[in-house]
């Protein structure tokens, strides 16, 4: 009898000052939330400092819970450049701790995280949340919200991303 493979997923709602994380298994076919949370790096940090800390913070959790697939939304915003390229340079950190660690590397965009979620790919943060507490059957919805968006985002690596995929 072969022993079957753990499927783990590390989602990631990329930042720099605050860092979702959610990282959910399948066991039976369904799946289970094993923990979420944030990165909060200091603000009194330098920039550099901060990169570092998600660097360490996330090699740590991937240490702990081996998942096997690293899901990470990309970037479709931000209120100014700056805050653009801080997180673009965070999530460049983030995929090379995944590449170096041989995480499989799934990105996806905010529609499509959506999409996989709710079923709605123009769907308001509330609903999205309200389906990340249903899906994993949470009493409360996890927070702060940007935990509860890396939920969302490990979720669309379950495949209903690749489902809305082959549908488009």
């Amino acid at each position: 009898m072969s022993k079957s493979v753990t499927k783990r997923i590390l989602g990631i709602d990329p930042g720099y000052g605050r860092c979702g994380f959610g990282i959910i298994e399948e066991k039976n076919r369904d799946w289970y939330c094993l923990t979420h949370g944030v990165i909060t790096t200091s603000k009194e940090k330098g920039h550099a400092a901060r990169l570092l800390e998600i660097f360490e913070d996330l090699r740590v959790l991937i240490a702990k819970y081996q998942p096997t697939t690293l899901v990470i939304e990309e970037l479709f915003f931000a209120k100014s450049t700056t805050t653009a390229l801080k997180v673009a340079e965070a999530r460049g950190v983030i995929l090379l701790l995944a590449e170096e660690q041989g995480l499989d590397i799934i990105e996806v965009k905010p529609n499509e995280v959506k999409m996989s979620v709710t079923g709605y790919g123009k769907a308001e943060k509330q609903q999205i949340q309200e389906m990340v507490k249903t899906l994993f059957g949470f009493k409360e919805t996890p927070k702060p919200d940007d935990a509860a968006d890396a939920l969302a985002v490990a979720w669309c690596g379950t495949g209903r991303c690749n489902d809305m995929r082959e549908q488009e």
